[in-house]
């Protein structure tokens, strides 16, 4: 239970920023893309008034699985640290510290453990990002892991 307790911890320090949001919950591989699109959910409520009206997004796991690409731990840290403390719409916007954002992605890496497998919608770069949209916002970026029997998963979105 200890294990619980500390990645929601480091979650919720991960998504304290507005439009920031993070989700653990029991799980294994199979139940990635439905813990995925609660959270997209999750986020498209808090955040309703921003979305413009017209927009559409995911209408499932199934588009949730479509927009994953596969990555490793050392990337999963890297993207969970960006999408803390980075900020989607404004590439080069500091959102929080940076190093706490590290320490925190890092924690969650290492309580998942070594066979932990990730996933993310986003690829980042020097010359910005790429992503495959997983909501109904302009900008979303999420990371996702699973491993320990745990999912774990940190979802940034936003409008310009």
């Amino acid at each position: 239970m200890e294990t619980a307790a500390d990645l929601r911890v480091m979650l919720e320090s991960l998504a304290k920023e507005d439009g920031v949001f993070g989700r653990v919950g029991s799980g294994d591989v199979g139940s990635v893309e439905e813990h995925v699109y609660g959270l997209v959910l999750d986020a498209q409520k808090a955040w309703a008034p921003y979305a413009i009206e017209s927009s559409r997004g995911p209408t499932g796991p199934a588009d949730i699985a479509a927009a994953l690409t596969a990555i490793d731990r050392e990337e999963a840290g890297i993207i969970m640290t960006y999408l803390s403390a980075g900020d989607l719409v404004f590439p080069g916007r500091l959102r929080r510290d940076r190093a706490h954002a590290h320490r925190a992605a890092q924690r969650v890496v290492k309580l998942l453990g070594w066979d932990s497998i990730w996933w993310t919608n986003i690829e980042l770069s020097d010359a910005g990002h790429g992503w495959n949209p997983v909501s109904r916002f302009s900008f979303d970026g999420v990371a996702v892991g699973t491993g320990n029997g745990f999912v774990v998963a940190l979802l940034q979105v936003g409008e310009d």
